[in-house]
């Protein structure tokens, strides 16, 4: 088996049969299996499955576990050589899908391959980025990140501390060595944890322009709103207490305190000059800020 590619769907019927229509397409002459992972969808995803993707090897949660949890248990029982980590809310175009399997073929110290991931528009997405370490948080509280280029400004395939999930080539060799992904990460900061575990044991993280897949963005956490954010900074302080330690933790925490405080301040005083749209960012942060205790990192079972 070449190729195991794995998608977690929660509710995003529409989008989940795109991604496999242009997935199967994309296949090729690859040895390939395809596992969807659905964490209790209530859209009609698991009928539509068994009625336009029989093949498709389906893993029926009756609850979200999310995303970590979810894609591991299709990883414990992937054949393939080389594991695709798949959103519901992405299109695979072309050959990408193989050219990534000869690619890592040709690479046999990569761990991780990011092809090039595009907007809906057709422009680059920043889908090879840096660790969220203190110093990077504390630029973008004080504004300073708005100008840094996608992929940090390298179209060229290049090593990076980070791979996007939303389309993430593994090696199955190096996936044995390193583990699975952290189950304790629910939705945001998994990816990026795998990949500084990756670091860690000597593989490389690599962004490489072998082909392109379409990120629309949003898919199963549009509707979440303020709370997608507090998710997020779970995450993101997660990832520094496990990483740095308590005090990590706790300097990240305190961090991104400041920084939505400020936007909440910062949209309500351009909310009374009626700026536009300035209401609604100012009620989104005022959210965040009130849920923020929420976001100090809870266990979870593995």
């Amino acid at each position: 088996m070449d190729l195991s590619i794995i998608i977690v769907n929660w509710n995003t019927r529409a989008l989940l049969r795109d991604c496999l229509l242009s997935a199967r397409q994309g296949l090729g002459d690859l040895r390939a299996e395809v596992w969807v992972v659905d964490n209790g969808s209530t859209d009609g995803s698991q009928a539509m499955l068994a009625q336009e993707f029989p093949k498709v090897r389906l893993i029926a949660n009756p609850d979200n576990r999310g995303f970590a949890a979810a894609n591991n248990q299709a990883l414990k029982q992937a054949r393939g050589r080389h594991v695709l980590l798949l959103n519901t809310d992405t299109l695979v175009h072309g050959s990408v899908l193989p050219d990534a399997v000869r690619w890592l073929d040709d690479h046999p110290g990569v761990g991780v391959l990011g092809p090039r991931i595009l907007n809906r528009d057709g422009s680059l997405q920043n889908s090879a980025s840096a660790f969220p370490s203190l110093y990077r948080l504390a630029r973008q509280t004080l504004g300073l990140h708005k100008h840094e280029a996608p992929n940090r400004g390298r179209k060229t395939t290049h090593t990076a501390e980070v791979i996007s999930g939303c389309a993430m080539f593994v090696r199955g060799k190096a996936i044995k060595n390193v583990g699975l992904l952290d189950a304790a990460f629910f939705f945001y900061g998994e990816e990026t944890d795998w990949c500084r575990r990756f670091h860690r044991a000597g593989w490389d993280v690599v962004y490489s322009p072998v082909g392109d897949i379409t990120h629309f963005g949003g898919g199963s956490v549009r509707r979440l709103n303020h709370k997608r954010d507090l998710m997020l900074t779970e995450g993101t302080v997660r990832l520094h207490a496990k990483h740095s330690g308590p005090i990590g933790g706790l300097a990240c925490y305190g961090l991104l305190a400041v920084f939505n405080a400020s936007r909440a301040a910062g949209w309500a005083g351009m909310a009374l000059l009626r700026r536009p749209g300035a209401n609604e960012r100012a009620q989104h942060f005022a959210g965040v800020v009130a849920g923020y205790g929420r976001a100090w990192p809870k266990a979870r079972r593995a």
